[in-house]
């Protein structure tokens, strides 16, 4: 069957859609959110990764190796130009929605390309990424992904890693009856800036979450703290200085966060 999705199937991913969605976004960009601040010390972060109910993973250059967008965009001819856009928007340099509809403007991607891209270039598992969902889940932890990045590919990473699908927030892709490229959908929050905040505010609020750990390697993951409790900053894959600086944790490998789930944070090694 295609992984692929249309307008039909757009219902399967409604985690954080809905009417209230946009009065949620303004909420949450417009000022400071509830008592949540962003913790101050490596040491407190370490203890609120330890503890929390639920950790958030973004997807490309975090739980996988390479860009979803990218791959698909080489996959139809546009490579180079589509990187370029894909550095600014995770790099913090222009709005992750005008970076978003510009590149999709260069890819125009069809349903058969689609499919035929996944088919072909199954994205790769960041090392260790598995072993840390597993013990995440062992700890008694839901685990999410939370993505720019569209559905249709992120799926069969949630399949792989044994996240349930309900737990995936990502954008998606919709077609024209012919399997032409017609646009996505705006409605979703990771559509935007600011969006993952609004997906973790809806999550903490519909899954009864107490406390919430992103995980990420941009500036859209960092932008997701408040509400989530803590963000911890992934540069195994891309190592981007801009974001190192927006936590005090800031790992290089999926190992320091297993370890991390295994031991007492480590008061001699507070910086």
């Amino acid at each position: 069957p295609n992984l692929a999705s249309t307008r039909s199937q757009q219902h399967r991913f409604n985690l954080v859609n809905g009417p209230n969605t946009k009065r949620l976004h303004r909420t949450m960009t417009a000022g400071p959110t509830a008592a949540i601040e962003r913790p101050v010390s490596k040491l407190a972060l370490q203890q609120i990764y330890r503890t929390c109910a639920a950790v958030c993973f973004d997807v490309d250059s975090t739980a996988v190796t390479e860009e979803g967008i990218d791959v698909l965009a080489a996959y139809c001819g546009q490579g180079e130009a589509v990187a370029a856009w894909t550095a600014k928007a995770m790099g913090g340099g222009v709005p992750f929605e005008v970076a978003l509809e510009e590149r999709l403007k260069l890819i125009q991607p069809t349903l058969t390309q689609l499919n035929a891209c996944i088919a072909a270039h199954p994205l790769p598992y960041t090392p260790g990424c598995i072993d840390l969902v597993q013990k995440l889940q062992d700890a008694g932890k839901d685990v999410y992904l939370i993505s720019g990045g569209f559905a249709q590919m992120i799926l069969p990473v949630a399949d792989g890693l044994g996240i349930p699908r309900k737990n995936v927030v990502a954008n998606i892709l919709i077609f024209n009856e012919d399997g032409t490229f017609k646009d996505f959908d705006r409605n979703a929050p990771t559509s935007r800036s600011h969006g993952k905040a609004v997906a973790i505010a809806r999550l903490k609020k519909e899954r009864n979450l107490a406390t919430v750990v992103m995980v990420g390697d941009g500036a859209t993951d960092a932008e997701a703290c408040p509400p989530a409790d803590g963000f911890i900053g992934f540069g195994g894959v891309v190592f981007r200085e801009s974001i190192k600086k927006l936590t005090p944790w800031y790992v290089t490998s999926m190992a320091e966060l297993i370890e991390g789930l295994d031991e007492e944070p480590d008061t001699a090694s507070e910086q």
